[in-house]
């Protein structure tokens, strides 16, 4: 067990969860590297020496709700910090990198989010949990989510108290869209009729596009919609989606650059067509899933949109049954962009089909470089990342690249001596 100190000490470092870390190991939330704390008797830690870097956190819920790690830092730091914990990925795995710069999405721009609510004797309580807690912080100043459903939080309270069993907290998944709120309602009480018409009420009085209930499809004004490139695509309830609009935009032009020139490009892990649809304004697109509700969204949009070039799709799952290097050999150029475990089978048959250019999306910097390692062992060559930032003040970090064979290792994979 780490001893805490007994008199003031300097924070040396930032945990990958935003947490200080004193030189004998000591973490302590809310602080930055360089800042002199000392301890008070009740367990918690006052400031003695201030960063430069510190600012005011400009939500007020900050201090008690676990949303965000990172309110009190300035947004270079912030910056800073996930460049670095993308280098530090990297170096885990013995490889060097540069991170060329971070894309941070703008305050109240998360169109998407999974909130707690629970029913009270008078009221209900809506927002995110206490940081590793169960406790449901109310927060109606949230400077995350979108304007758009910060709208809907009245109406939410009172769904709150309709769906939620005193015994227990329901979620609430959020997606904010051009058509209206979709809800997804998780963990409520059972449906019976008079619920399924209060339900239905509930959601023509506030104006939301789709309501889902435990899984079970109980209202829809209207599909709710996401633009994709000149598409418009209605995603199933639940399925991914990028958090925020502005995100989005910046990995779908790092996608298409890298992808530039590109005739026949596969897309992998493809989920509702984010860069599938962008991209067949210009390629022959093949989008693979391993979720069929999600390619059958994608191919909606596809037909609905004027001018694209063919999109094929395929259900597949790409951890068990990976597309080979032969399959993949008939592509120019590969998009891939893994849930948090990455992909190692499959980035092994991208780098044995020795693709000329690959574009990879991650989540997770962890497995990211676990399989950069893979590809630059094979001959790739790795672009600078861009880090695109759309969990503003959190601990998440997202990232892009292109990987390209060299032209040395081109000329041999095309001779055929190459295995």
């Amino acid at each position: 067990m780490t001893a805490i100190p007994d008199t003031a000490a300097r924070v040396a470092t930032l945990t990958h969860h935003g947490q200080g870390r004193l030189a004998n190991g000591t973490l302590i939330p809310r602080v930055l590297p360089g800042e002199e704390v000392a301890p008070r008797s009740d367990g918690t830690w006052r400031i003695v020496t201030p960063s430069p870097d510190r600012v005011a956190a400009p939500c007020p819920h900050f201090t008690a709700c676990g949303g965000c790690a990172m309110q009190h830092a300035s947004d270079a730091v912030v910056a800073d910090w996930k460049a670095g914990i993308v280098r530090g990925a990297l170096q885990g795995q013995g490889l060097a990198g540069e991170v060329a710069r971070v894309l941070t999405s703008p305050p109240n721009s998360r169109r998407r989010a999974r909130l707690a609510a629970r029913r009270l004797k008078k009221g209900a309580l809506l927002g995110f949990h206490a940081r590793a807690s169960d406790t449901v912080i109310d927060n109606p100043h949230c400077k995350i989510l979108t304007p758009g459903l910060m709208a809907l939080r009245p109406a939410l309270l009172d769904l709150a108290q309709m769906a939620a069993p005193r015994s227990r907290e329901i979620g609430l998944l959020l997606t904010d869209s051009p058509a209206g709120a979709d809800v997804v309602v998780e963990d409520a009480r059972d449906l019976d009729l008079a619920l399924r018409q209060d339900a239905a009420a509930w959601a023509a009085r506030a104006g939301v596009a789709r309501v889902t209930w435990n899984g079970e499809p109980t209202f829809q004004r209207e599909g709710p919609w996401q633009p994709m490139g000149r598409a418009r695509v209605v995603p199933p309830p639940s399925a991914f989606l990028q958090a925020t609009r502005e995100g989005e935009a910046a990995l779908v032009a790092l996608v298409r650059e890298a992808t530039r020139g590109a005739t026949r490009v596969a897309d992998l892990f493809a989920g509702v067509g984010t860069f599938a649809l962008p991209l067949a304004e210009s390629a022959e697109v093949h989008a693979v899933e391993g979720e069929a509700a999600m390619l059958d969204a994608l191919a909606k949009g596809w037909r609905s949109a004027p001018g694209l070039h063919r999109v094929t799709t395929e259900a597949r799952d790409l951890f068990r049954r990976p597309l080979d290097p032969l399959d993949l050999r008939r592509f120019d150029a590969a998009v891939i962009d893994p849930p948090r475990a990455g992909a190692e089978a499959q980035v092994r048959a991208l780098a044995e089909a020795r693709l000329p250019v690959i574009a990879y999306v991650s989540c997770n910097p962890a497995s990211f470089a676990r399989d950069a390692k893979t590809l630059l062992a094979a001959g790739y060559r790795m672009d600078p990342i861009t880090v695109v930032d759309q969990f503003r003040w959190s601990a998440h970090v997202e990232l892009a690249t292109r990987f390209t064979l060299g032209r040395d290792q081109e000329s041999l994979a095309e001779s055929g001596t190459m295995t």
